[in-house]
């Protein structure tokens, strides 16, 4: 039996006291799927993913995520948990002072790894993101489809147990659309990462097979 790496039980999230966003719901992601959140706009979604990795703490239930509690979570053990998650964010949340390879290197460099293997990891990925060559640039002197493969990269860095994305494609050309999605497909066939994806729009020609929860009237519950 897999192994469940999110758990939620009677989880309920909130900005403000008394108004629930996320209310009363009870799901489990097992450890190497592919997992897709849906809802209308303001339903949720990017709420619950944020609790996923700590942002948000939950107003009531529990939560636990690489089987630890996020209800009271100290920050010592958040900085644990964070070096087993990749985060890929709508608006990529790139360092604009730093130049595209820096980038890519900074979950290796928070893990302490070695100037070669930072190097020699960050080469891997940039050529595997299609951005060879590109290593000197800034953000600013990219694409949005290209900051995204970048962050995407950095994402990957030290190979995640589990892949957290928020609408990754949403502002994308068709191009880089499918050079995410692939990349998403290869991490959890490959590599056996959980990939949790927020989109408003599920892609037809995924070629692996798929989990979908969606949220209506702030509940999750599952779509077979």
């Amino acid at each position: 039996m897999a192994k469940k790496v999110i758990v939620a039980k009677d989880l309920v999230l909130s900005y403000k006291k008394n108004v629930p966003i996320i209310k009363n719901s009870t799901f489990s992601i097992t450890s190497g799927s592919f997992v897709f959140i849906t809802g209308a706009s303001g339903s949720g979604k990017s709420t619950l993913l944020r609790s996923f990795y700590g942002e948000l703490r939950p107003r009531s239930g529990s939560l636990h995520v690489g089987g630890i509690l996020l209800n009271d979570i100290k920050p010592s053990k958040l900085s644990f948990l964070r070096k087993y998650l990749g985060i890929i964010f709508q608006d990529y949340k790139l360092i604009k002072e730093w130049n595209v390879k820096k980038n890519v290197m900074l979950p290796l460099l928070i893990a302490g790894y070695s100037k070669d293997v930072c190097e020699a990891q960050t080469k891997r990925l940039l050529k595997h993101v299609r951005l060879e060559g590109k290593e000197e640039y800034y953000p600013v002197e990219l694409s949005g489809g290209e900051q995204q493969r970048v962050a995407m990269a950095r994402a990957l860095a030290h190979n995640p147990v589990i892949i957290l994305a928020d609408e990754p494609t949403g502002n994308l050309d068709d191009y880089s659309s499918r050079v995410i999605w692939g990349l998403l497909e290869g991490a959890n066939e490959q590599l056996g990462s959980t990939v949790v994806v927020v989109t408003h729009s599920i892609p037809k020609d995924l070629n692996v097979p798929y989990r979908h929860l969606h949220i209506e009237n702030g509940v999750v519950y599952e779509i077979s």
